[in-house]
Formats: C-alpha cells, structure tokens, sequence
C-alpha cells in the first residue's frame, strides 16, 4: 500500500570518479514547464540504486541515494529523467488549501469549512444537504482545528470496523494510533499495534472498510500471501475497490493541504 516508485539504475562508474569530488550542491528545486518543484535526497546507506519518486500529492520530488553517490550524479540523474518528472506532476492532483469557506474530500463526499463567529467547540452539521464543518476558536488555529476535528472524526470510524473485524478473527488490537504517513495508509506490528493515516477519512466508507481489513488480516497472516488475501476477502468482500480506489485516487488525499502546516 506504498507509494508508486520508478527506479532507474545510475552507471557505476559515477558512483566512484575522482572528477566529481568536489561537485555543487544538489539544487533545492527543478525547474519545470508547471513551476518549480523541490527536490529532497535522502541518502540511504542500505540502498543500491537511485530511486526517484513524486512525493504524495504531487508535492514535490523525493530521491533515494546510497550513502556515497556523489552529487553530481544525483543531479545529472535528475536532469536526465525532467520528461518523466514533468509528466508525473503534470498528472497530479490539484492541490487543494484547507480554508475557511472551502471545500475538502470528506466520507467520499465533500466537507464545507466555516470559521465560526463564536468560541465553541467545532462541530459538523448538514446545510441544505451539504456536510459542513463549523470551526470554533480563534482564527489563527483554524487548520489546527480542522485537523483536529477529522482526527477525531476518523478515530471513531477506524474504531468501530476495527472493533467489528477484530471480532471475526478473535484477536484484539494491543492499540491503535492515528498518524499523516506519507508512504503508506496503514500498518499493523507483530505484537496487533494498528497505524492508520487519519486521512483515510477523506475517502468512502468501504475504502476505509477495506483499509482496516487489511490490517486486522494480519493479526492472523503477518505476509501478503494466498492465506492473507484469503482472510482480507473475507472479512472485506468488496476489497478489490476499495484497493483500486486507494490506488488511483489516494495522492488527492495527500493533496489536501493545511495552512500553517504547509512544508
């Protein structure tokens, strides 16, 4: 349920020549038809190639370098692949600003945001039809409380298909924690430790079923083999959309930007 990745093996022979020793530095940012987007290198010393990726929501550009890969490399390697690069942002998702008066993906649905004229405590309401979500306090902390009110609302959700599949398998979560992963959706550790990103829900319900599923799963299967697959369907029949969906549509989630917490 990670991230799409391209990888592109780089020539040994950049790895090690003397000429590049003292290269500039990598650039902060590519220079693209579509503006400039930044650049992050993290250097892995376990890795044995280049991988060169788009960041979540089209966000920017993430490579991942072994430890001794010169600079220069890293840079030519970038500007040999600007085609691909251009192309991928270019199919991103729109990037969409969490403010008072717009609109996110909320449930599946869409989520109206409304600084509230009075201090209270943020709460949902339907208006007209449409889901809105009124936002108590001052209006400096509204991405905060934003944030604060899907976490809460995304808790409740997780909770209660976890409750309901960890009874099928027989087995009870050790806890469950809510984080803004980048790479993956959820996880869950030998020991039943569930992690869910509390973005899931932006998405439909049985994305979310499906999500929990997963996970639950492997407090019986600890792998992605046939057995696990097996278990997934049968606690979540309709797995196989709610798989696709978090496929094509899951980076418009992590397109969803807050102000304030903008990187």
């Amino acid at each position: 349920m990670g991230c799409f990745e391209e990888r592109f093996i780089l020539p040994m022979s950049l790895f090690f020549s003397r000429r590049n020793a003292n290269t500039p530095a990598i650039p902060e940012r590519l220079d693209l038809a579509a503006g400039p987007v930044p650049i992050t290198v993290r250097r892995n010393p376990r890795a044995k190639r280049l991988i060169l990726r788009l960041a979540p929501g089209g966000t920017g550009i993430v490579v991942t370098a072994p430890k001794k890969v010169p600079a220069r490399a890293i840079a030519e390697f970038l500007e040999r692949h600007r085609g691909w690069v251009e192309e991928r942002v270019a199919r991103a998702p729109a990037r969409i600003v969490a403010v008072d008066g717009g609109t996110i993906p909320f449930r599946g649905g869409q989520l109206r945001l409304i600084q509230a004229s009075e201090r209270r405590a943020s709460r949902f309401e339907i208006v007209d039809g449409v889901t809105h979500l009124f936002v108590g306090g001052e209006p400096e902390h509204f991405s905060r409380r934003v944030i604060e009110a899907l976490k809460r609302e995304a808790r409740h959700d997780l909770q209660a298909r976890v409750d309901c599949h960890a009874a099928t398998v027989g087995l009870r979560p050790r806890a469950m924690a809510l984080k803004d992963t980048k790479s993956r959706w959820g996880s869950c550790t030998i020991d039943r430790r569930l992690a869910f990103s509390w973005r899931i829900v932006m998405a439909p319900p049985e994305v979310l079923d499906y999500l929990v599923a997963h996970e639950v799963a492997h407090f019986r299967e600890m792998n992605h083999g046939p057995a696990f697959w097996a278990l997934c369907r049968e606690l979540c029949p309709g797995m196989d959309h709610g798989k696709n969906w978090l496929k094509r549509h899951g980076a418009g989630l992590h397109a969803v930007a807050f102000e304030g917490t903008l990187k």
